[in-house]
């Protein structure tokens, strides 16, 4: 890395930190009322921001509407959960003189970590990048955030930064930078204290080794890569499931990382037929960046040595890409794991066709770790199997699963998990989606007999902010 760089990518950090002290200090009421301004801020230039992301991801208006919208409530979200105020997790054990040994009085909370380092997604111009999930989770956590802009839309990140700012008691509370070069840099800073990444499995790798040669390894909290597995069981609808999985596949031309990759279907019933026609029917569009294009080519070369199921039409604009899937027996799909069960990012999947339905548990077991898992069946007694349950065998490999529906959508939300094994996360118990989410930025401490006028309000005898807490078990 060059020093200049290195020095450019200081100055933000340098200044969220020394803003990040007094944000810290903020009471959590008052921290939620500045990320309800945020939100109220981003609505309002909402006719000023979905124009220059669209120039750059062409997306167009009612997806960037949409997303902006999304974003502005993940911002409510929070202010609810900061007001809430079981986030900090507060847990009092009074002192017990007759315990043996005895026992001290020990409070526990969870405290913000400091300046966290997020890198922006290519696919979500708003949800998942300057003002995403992971800056908003951070913000309430009572973190200062430094933001890695996608190079896919740069001039949409400072637009969202400005906007941002301006809701915030001091801008230099939210950084951002430019550039390949200053990842490395931002990773490795000493005052950075968690990164939160979304994106490839090549990027995150590299990630993690840039953590793993600093002198002091910090939390890396990075989606990476999940080909969402589902299983359509002998009792599903044909149609309905062929509908279903085109539209899922199709949508943002295949660039979520919720995309359905891999199906599970009964050789008989004419499931692999009703997909066939409806994919044929699907329209394409233009990839995101020349980057991702190239990925999914990639991809495309490697899965090409497969049956061709369908493919979709390119639409009328130029570089537009087909959706493509393509099919392949379960002995044969067995055969060539683990290469078979890669993520390909973009609109392409593979039909795996099976005879008996028996032979699922087995097979999913042998799958990576992905964000999601989908059962497709009329009745759950369909889930039944001599060699294993299907259900425990899919809820082992996905951190969200679902029944007879599609893994595309995130609902931000408090129950939401946007998580699950390697390689779709780097750490399974989190998740970049929902109220809990802002757990990755906070750290435990506990206090031991300390006076109660010295303590934090949360874990205060009087209780004064009203919140909930574990006391005595």
């Amino acid at each position: 890395m060059s020093s200049e760089v290195a020095r450019i990518v200081a100055m933000p950090v340098e200044a969220a930190a020394a803003a990040g002290r007094a944000w810290r200090a903020t009471p959590a009421a008052d921290r939620a009322i500045v990320l309800e301004a945020v939100a109220d801020a981003l609505l309002k230039h909402a006719d000023e921001l979905w124009p220059v992301a669209d120039e750059e991801t062409h997306l167009g208006e009612a997806r960037l509407r949409g997303e902006v919208a999304r974003t502005a409530s993940q911002f409510r979200l929070f202010a609810d959960v900061l007001r809430d105020g079981g986030w900090v997790d507060a847990i009092i054990d009074h002192a017990d003189p007759t315990a043996t040994p005895p026992r001290p009085d020990v409070r526990r909370m969870l405290r913000p970590l400091g300046v966290v380092a997020v890198f922006s997604a290519s696919n979500f111009p708003f949800a998942f990048s300057v003002a995403g999930g992971d800056t908003v989770s951070a913000l309430a956590a009572g973190c200062p955030v430094v933001v890695k802009a996608h190079e896919g839309h740069p001039r949409t990140s400072d637009a969202t930064a400005a906007v941002v700012r301006q809701a915030l008691p001091d801008p230099a509370l939210l950084g951002l930078v430019h550039g390949f070069e200053s990842g490395a840099p931002l990773v490795q800073h000493p005052l950075v204290t968690a990164v939160g990444f979304t994106g490839s499995l090549a990027g995150g790798t590299a990630i993690q080794g840039l953590i793993a040669k600093r002198p002091d390894p910090i939390p890396f909290f990075g989606e990476l890569g999940s080909v969402n597995p589902v299983v359509v069981l002998p009792s599903a609808d044909p149609a309905a499931v062929a509908t279903g999985f085109a539209g899922s596949l199709t949508l943002g031309v295949g660039q979520f990382c919720t995309n359905p990759g891999l199906v599970f279907v009964p050789e008989e019933g004419g499931y692999a037929e009703a997909i066939a026609l409806a994919v044929a029917e699907t329209t394409g569009g233009v990839m995101l960046t020349d980057k991702i294009h190239e990925g999914y080519l990639r991809g495309l070369v490697r899965l090409d040595g497969l049956e061709r199921l369908a493919v979709g039409q390119a639409g009328p604009s130029q570089g537009a890409e087909a959706a493509r899937v393509f099919t392949i027996g379960l002995a044969a799909f067995v055969d060539g794991l683990p290469g078979l069960a890669e993520e390909c990012f973009g609109p392409a999947a593979i039909v795996v066709k099976y005879l008996d339905k028996e032979d699922l548990p087995d097979v999913l077991r042998r799958l990576p770790g992905s964000l999601t898992a989908s059962i497709h069946a009329s009745s759950p007694d369909d889930t039944a199997g001599t060699s294993g349950d299907i259900v425990e065998a899919v809820t082992g490999l996905a951190g969200r699963v679902i029944w007879n529906g599609w893994p595309t959508g995130v609902a931000v939300s408090w129950a939401m998990h946007h998580g699950g094994p390697w390689p779709a996360t780097t750490n399974a118990q989190h998740t970049s989606v929902g109220a809990t989410s802002i757990r990755r930025w906070l750290t435990p401490v506990a206090y031991q007999d300390w006076p109660d006028a010295l303590l934090p309000p949360e874990l205060q005898d009087a209780n004064p902010l009203g919140i909930p807490r574990r006391i005595a078990g």
